[in-house]
């Protein structure tokens, strides 16, 4: 089973945000197959940790544009992470990246393809 296409259209409004703001490494794993709540991880880093505020806080405001709300957020600095249910973005500093390497854990999930315009 995949991600639904709603899930996938929101993941790429998220992603288009995070780019927006510059994130860089921008990953979306399809979680159906793990049995877990959320079809769809959005991962991306910011440089500082003000990078990663400003990228969560464009993620936040361009999703309520299109009427998604969050269930959550939480943490602050170097990872945030949004929770809208069916879609998880985490937004974390390269450092913390590089120590939990949640694309490492969920390697054998599907990478789901963005489409991110270069022009910003």
């Amino acid at each position: 089973m995949a991600a639904s296409e709603k899930v996938r259209a929101i993941t790429q409004v998220a992603a288009e945000a995070v780019a927006a703001k510059l994130g860089t490494d921008i990953v979306a794993l399809d979680m159906t197959d793990q049995m877990l709540l959320s079809e769809v991880f959005l991962i991306a880093t910011g440089a500082t940790e003000i990078q990663v505020e400003a990228i969560a806080d464009e993620v936040f405001k361009k999703l309520a544009e299109i009427g998604e709300k969050p269930i959550r957020k939480e943490g602050k600095g170097q990872w945030v992470l949004l929770d809208y249910s069916d879609l998880v973005v985490h937004v974390q500093t390269s450092e913390l990246r590089n120590y939990y390497m949640l694309d490492r854990l969920w390697n054998d999930c599907p990478r789901l393809t963005l489409e991110i315009s270069e022009e910003r």
